[in-house]
């Protein structure tokens, strides 16, 4: 992942009511909530709902499966599972106590 998708990514979720709907689509698993019941759980406009649904899409953290009239939102694993890899990627890379310490006296 590269560093300016990983700041993307970060952006969305940045906002709280984002971050409410990304981990209400964790805990609901991978069948995903219907947009409506998703509005219901968090109590949030429809019209609000809609436009942080979309950045979540256009970032890529959630996608949408439409069943007839119903619009299921789903939360993106791989993605955020990249997310956190690149995250901790390089933990402890400039750490003295991780590097060979077979030259020290």
């Amino acid at each position: 992942m590269k560093l300016d998708d990983a700041a993307m990514h970060l952006e969305a979720l940045g906002n709280p009511t984002r971050l409410k709907i990304y981990r209400a689509l964790v805990r609901a698993g991978q069948a995903g909530l219907p947009v409506g019941r998703l509005q219901d759980k968090l109590k949030i406009a429809p019209s609000t709902l809609s436009h942080h649904v979309k950045t979540l899409v256009t970032a890529g953290l959630i996608t949408q499966v439409r069943e007839a009239t119903t619009l299921t939102c789903h939360a993106n694993y791989d993605m955020m599972q990249g997310l956190v890899d690149f995250l901790v990627a390089e933990c402890c890379a400039d750490a003295t106590e991780c590097k060979d310490t077979s030259t020290a006296a």
